[in-house]
């Protein structure tokens, strides 16, 4: 298992937080998943051969949050959050 820490943009409540996990979890070779609130953050442990970050990546971006350039490529999505 590989671990995988992700800046994600665009959270801000615990309903964000739900989004954000289940959209990981349902990633086939994904096995833990921690996401913080306060630290912009998503901790996933994954298979690295059933799954790459890239797709982790796209995962939360199809849930509808932005990560952080510093943690993938650029991209031109802003994270909207659940709330608004």
């Amino acid at each position: 298992m590989q671990t995988e820490q992700l800046k994600v943009t665009g959270m801000t409540c615990g309903g964000c937080i739900t989004k954000v996990t289940h959209a990981l979890k349902a990633m086939p070779g994904v096995g833990d998943v921690k996401v913080s609130l306060r630290a912009g953050e998503a901790t996933v442990q994954y298979d690295e051969r059933l799954i790459s970050p890239d797709r982790l990546k796209s995962a939360v971006k199809g849930a509808g949050y932005g990560v952080d350039p510093s943690s993938a490529a650029p991209s031109s999505k802003t994270g909207g959050g659940c709330c608004g």
